[in-house]
């Protein structure tokens, strides 16, 4: 028993007190197998062999920092999100002047989706391959997978574009649009269900975006109605969520931008609190608040019964936050959540692309154990 909150209690399904958002720093060898394969100077067979005792060791050390579930850090993805969405049927990868968001100092190499045909689950995506290396590897350990949430697929063809260019199938008709993702991720699900996966994660920097007064003004600008574009992701959400089988944690990562330890987004979740957090039925959102760019936790009145992991320790660099203060402000979000409703873990990934935060592997690993110490004091073991 936590002997900070007395009612605190420990949890054995996803979210977890103690948790990631997924993603870890890519070891050299990796990068340097990746740049191999890329120039044509290793196999892709290589550079996976490369990138599997790479896991091996990632998973392992999962392992002994005591962390609940374990993910493969990503290592065989270029981005945390285009990996998976071009992949999709009628999906492409498109070069372009510019990348579609600003971060604040590095910027991503310019590149874009683009819809050119009806969007369909294929018969082979590459990701369920890397699920089940994943599920191997774990050897019985519970297993966590990250995929992006299907609203990044519409923000970027859609919104963020301020003339999007979509096939004759949807030019005109937004509804065969969502109703075509819907049905696309509803297969994915059930694919990743079908290979054993028990927890999956949706990534989604569009609420980031939607809490950014300026992105806001932008796009009301372009035509977009943003709150009824809100709702209509809430909506494809929930369509999933209720397809999915009831012993699979559905969750969802709200991210401000993480690229080389930048971002590209600021505001409180005020703006979408009562549609997203009131309205959306995953099973937990890990949330960021590890600066003042998030907010105040008052947002937090709208949830209902999902788990919320407060993402309060940076990933962004290596220096440990203050032990109390992290405490301290676990105590002020119980004003508005119940603590056994909340979890704990770092505000991202450490690299959501393949180049990674600036702090070192040590540091990731110090981040962690931190965070594992804190989860136990006010929770328990």
């Amino acid at each position: 028993m936590s002997q900070l909150f007395p009612t605190a209690t420990t949890r054995d399904r996803a979210p977890y007190r103690f948790d990631i958002v997924g993603s870890f720093l890519r070891p050299e060898t990796v990068k340097h197998a990746r740049h191999q394969c890329a120039c044509g100077e290793c196999s892709i067979e290589e550079m996976r062999q490369v990138e599997d005792v790479a896991i091996h060791e990632l998973v392992e050390k999962q392992k002994q920092v005591g962390l609940p579930a374990v993910t493969d850090g990503e290592f065989r993805r270029t981005w945390w999100h285009l990996d998976f969405l071009f992949e999709l049927v009628g999906v492409e990868l498109r070069d372009t002047e510019t990348y579609s968001t600003q971060f604040k100092a590095h910027m991503h190499r310019p590149v874009t989706l683009e819809i050119i045909d009806r969007i369909q689950w294929p018969s082979v995506h590459p990701f369920l391959e890397h699920y089940k290396r994943l599920h191997q590897e774990a050897n019985g350990y519970p297993v966590k997978f990250t995929i992006p949430s299907p609203s990044m697929l519409h923000l970027i063809t859609c919104v963020r574009t301020a003339e999007p260019k979509l096939p004759a199938i949807y030019a005109d008709n937004q509804e065969q649009l969502f109703a075509d993702i819907t049905e696309t991720y509803i297969q994915a699900v059930q694919a990743f269900y079908a290979l054993g996966c028990r927890t999956l994660q949706l990534d989604d920097t569009s609420w980031g975006e939607f809490c950014s007064e300026e992105k806001r003004a932008l796009y009301a600008s372009q035509g977009v109605d943003v709150d009824a574009v809100a709702k209509r992701y809430v909506q494809v959400l929930n369509d999933i969520r209720a397809t999915a089988p009831a012993d699979m944690a559905i969750t969802m990562h709200i991210c401000r931008g993480n690229f080389r330890s930048t971002w590209f987004s600021s505001g409180g979740y005020e703006p979408v609190a009562e549609i997203l957090f009131g309205g959306c039925n995953v099973d937990g959102f890990y949330l960021e608040y590890d600066s003042d760019r998030a907010g105040d936790f008052k947002p937090l009145r709208f949830i209902k019964n999902q788990q919320v992991v407060l993402g309060l320790i940076t990933s962004k660099s290596g220096e440990l936050e203050d032990k109390q203060e992290i405490i301290n402000r676990i105590k002020e979000a119980t004003q508005y959540v119940d603590i056994n409703q909340l979890c704990l873990s770092p505000q991202c990934g450490f690299a959501s692309t393949e180049e990674g935060n600036i702090l070192s592997e040590e540091d990731q690993w110090k981040k962690l154990n931190f965070i594992r110490e804190i989860a136990e004091e006010v929770w328990g073991k």
